[in-house]
């Protein structure tokens, strides 16, 4: 089984207002709601790509029972954590900008903490879990850590989507995935990653560091994979970027999806290519067909 962790989910709130009036009264022309969070978002690409995930993390309140909901209706499971506090919502408003306004997050106890390492610790070797997105405020910065050290003790294999100190944090452990973006690998290492030959040097230090896997993801540019014996690029196909939101836990969710199928590895990378972009090009998250439909302009060449 696979799982994934969200720790601080959210409602996302979108709102699209065709020339935003900073000040005055503007109105909405179209409102979209959706779970928010990179966990919750790998478990709804995977279930559309036919792999079946539990949703682990917290939520509180009607702003969480209503992320319950709307997992209930696309069928993803989930054991989420009662926190007995608002579920964050985030604003995002699409006009001649975006503009963002991430809502705080609930105060998380020592008892929500152990309640979600004790949930962790039941999983077994047959198990991945993927941890995604940031650590709050409320958690200790090491919390990525103590979810590695129980998946070490017990085999489990984990794969990692974050970035700035819970990212660095995760250096050194032994990790089935990582899926920095070139601004995310490059902060690490204090650099700039202009290239997909860069983007590969630093992501092979990684390697090199203990992660077994490591896709880098490049935005319009492409993406990078390397293990210890690969170094690959693919480009990304053409089309209307609509949201960015979603796309890199995309990737996650067809490379994985991919490969807990038995597919190939450079399959598994242009699988999870083909999500990050499908999901690039539509209003929420892709769909199988969405991705299928793309994988034949996707072309995987070696980075030498």
């Amino acid at each position: 089984m696979i799982y994934t962790c969200t720790l601080n989910p959210s409602i996302d709130y979108i709102m699209h207002v065709d020339h935003f009036e900073n000040g005055g009264l503007n109105r909405a022309t179209n409102a979209f709601y959706y779970p928010g969070g990179k966990g919750i978002n790998v478990s709804r690409v995977m279930n559309r790509l036919g792999t079946t995930t539990t949703a682990l993390g917290f939520t509180g309140q009607f702003t969480g029972e209503f992320i319950k909901n709307f997992l209930d209706q696309e069928g993803v499971a989930h054991q989420f954590i009662d926190t007995e506090q608002y579920t964050r919502i985030n604003v995002k408003l699409k006009s001649d900008v975006e503009s963002e306004i991430n809502g705080p997050g609930p105060e998380l106890s020592n008892n929500h903490q152990s309640q979600l390492l004790n949930q962790i610790e039941q999983l077994t070797s047959e198990d991945i879990l993927v941890v995604a997105g940031s650590v709050p405020s409320s958690l200790p910065e090491d919390f990525y850590n103590r979810i590695a050290a129980i998946c070490t003790e017990k085999d489990i294999s984990l794969a990692a989507d974050t970035s700035g100190k819970a990212l660095k944090q995760l250096i050194g452990e032994k990790v089935l995935l990582l899926k920095p973006n070139h601004h995310e690998l490059g902060q690490l290492f204090d650099t700039q990653i202009e290239s997909p030959e860069k983007a590969a040097y630093f992501a092979k230090k990684l390697v090199d560091q203990g992660a077994q896997h490591v896709i880098v993801s490049m935005g319009g540019n492409g993406a990078v994979f390397v293990d210890q014996t690969h170094a690959w690029f693919a480009n990304v196909p053409t089309g209307s970027v609509k949201n960015s939101v979603g796309a890199g836990d995309s990737v996650v969710s067809g490379f994985l999806t991919a490969y807990t199928n038995g597919r190939t590895l450079e399959e598994a990378f242009k699988y999870g290519v083909a999500s990050g972009s499908a999901t690039a090009f539509q209003d929420d998250l892709c769909e199988k067909e969405d991705v299928e439909r793309l994988l034949p302009e996707i072309k995987v060449v070696p980075i030498t």
